[in-house]
């Protein structure tokens, strides 16, 4: 499709990640080429229209990746995911502890949930001496950041001298080189 003499793909998925910090899972999809857009929110949960600073029980904070599915696919999404989080941390992820940070994927399908069981299968493979821990999940309502709290959405483009030190002093770019090498985008 054509759009004032632009060309525009009108054809975009939409995928759910949990990692921890939703700062940082933006930041780092937000990188990805052929992503359009990551969007911070929550959930997980049954509690309707969670909150930030109010209650958000049972959720987990998440990232909704709209992407161009001719230019990354699922596949490469996953592949990302992986290097972006720590997989063996059943307590939440690097700094941050708590329900609210685990590590999970939302599928929307069975395509995407045979997809993501492969993928942790192979880093279940690459790392035989560690428990993957990272669940995959049924997809359910995402809500978004917004409100009085939409300060959360691109929080790393607009606090960047913040978002850099929460970042370092959580330690995430550090513990993801432990785990990942050469692999991580880091």
């Amino acid at each position: 499709m054509t759009l004032l003499g632009f060309s525009v793909s009108a054809q975009a998925d939409k995928a759910v990640f949990a990692g921890g910090c939703f700062w940082c899972m933006e930041s780092d999809f937000e990188k990805l080429p052929g992503v359009n857009d990551v969007i911070s929110g929550f959930t997980g949960g049954t509690l309707k229209n969670p909150t930030y600073r109010g209650n958000h029980d049972g959720h987990y904070e998440a990232v909704e990746v709209t992407y161009d599915p001719q230019q990354v696919s699922y596949q490469q999404l996953l592949d990302y995911y992986w290097v972006n989080t720590d997989p063996f941390d059943s307590r939440g992820q690097f700094c941050d502890k708590g329900h609210s940070y685990l590590a999970a994927i939302f599928v929307a399908n069975d395509k995407e949930r045979e997809l993501a069981q492969a993928s942790k299968e192979k880093v279940a493979a690459l790392f035989p001496d560690q428990k993957v821990v990272t669940p995959i999940l049924d997809a359910s309502t995402f809500w978004p950041i917004k409100g009085d709290e939409s300060y959360h959405q691109d929080y790393y483009k607009n606090n960047p001298i913040r978002y850099k030190y929460y970042r370092y002093t959580c330690g995430r770019d550090q513990r993801l080189r432990a785990i990942w090498g050469d692999r991580t985008p880091h």
